[in-house]
């Protein structure tokens, strides 16, 4: 997927998390996200905690971050 449909997917929206990046529009933030994978969780776990969230999800959040 381009970069920019990737980071197409983080929104933010001042009446979301107080406007924080949040993904997709739903109420979990990249900031969420990124402490998930910074503590080891593999994506396979994060997906299946998570079943609204998508693969490209998670590759947005670290492409955002980065």
């Amino acid at each position: 997927m381009p970069e920019n449909a990737l980071l197409q997917r983080i929104t933010m929206n001042p009446d979301v998390c107080g406007g924080q990046p949040c993904l997709r529009g739903m109420r979990i933030r990249v900031k969420d996200l990124l402490d998930l994978l910074a503590a080891g969780v593999p994506r396979a776990e994060i997906l299946e905690d998570y079943p609204y969230l998508e693969d490209a999800d998670i590759s947005a959040a670290l492409l955002y971050a980065a």
